[in-house]
């Protein structure tokens, strides 16, 4: 019958032959290559996800720190103040004058110290969230970040983060 049809069987065999040594040279060639490409993009995703969560952790970590470094210093501050205000009371029954001027001195010093660490702190903060967020963003998006404007996208990360989350 399919002679009539002009088709020869051992061209149709020959024919199914060659088709199924191409799809075994593609299978094995093309698409296992393939898989594995997309395998190790899975691999990549997930281990710059990963990545990242840990580096938010740590940030989270740092964060809780400098908060307590913060408070700490706002008790030491109040500590210091309490101190002053008792000498001056005592030197007050004295000199009542010079005591009043004592007590100013030290809290003024007080509040400047307190003033000086809150800033430090602040910054060694800022500096630290700053470079977890440029780590993390380029992980996340596996290129390096351009240098021109950096500072300024920092700057507003962190005035933006400390209008939500840091006013105290």
């Amino acid at each position: 019958m399919l002679e009539a049809l002009g088709i020869d069987l051992k061209e149709i065999i020959f024919v199914i032959i060659n088709f199924i040594i191409l799809v075994g040279i593609l299978v094995k060639f093309l698409y296992k290559p393939f898989l594995g490409i997309l395998e190790k993009r899975k691999q990549t995703i997930k281990d710059a996800f990963d990545n990242a969560a840990a580096i938010n952790k740590r940030a989270d970590e740092k964060m809780a720190s400098y908060s307590k470094r913060i408070a700490n210093v706002e008790e030491e501050g109040r500590g210091i103040i309490i101190e002053a205000r008792k000498q001056a009371d005592l030197q007050a029954q004295i000199i009542i004058d010079e005591a009043h001027e004592k007590a100013e001195e030290i809290i003024a010093k007080a509040e400047r110290s307190i003033e000086l660490e809150r800033e430090k702190a602040m910054m060694e903060m800022r500096r630290e969230v700053a470079t977890l967020a440029m780590m993390a963003a380029e992980q996340i998006v596996g290129r390096e970040i351009q240098n021109v404007g950096q500072e300024a996208i920092v700057d507003e990360v962190i005035e933006n983060a400390r209008k939500t989350q840091w006013q105290n």
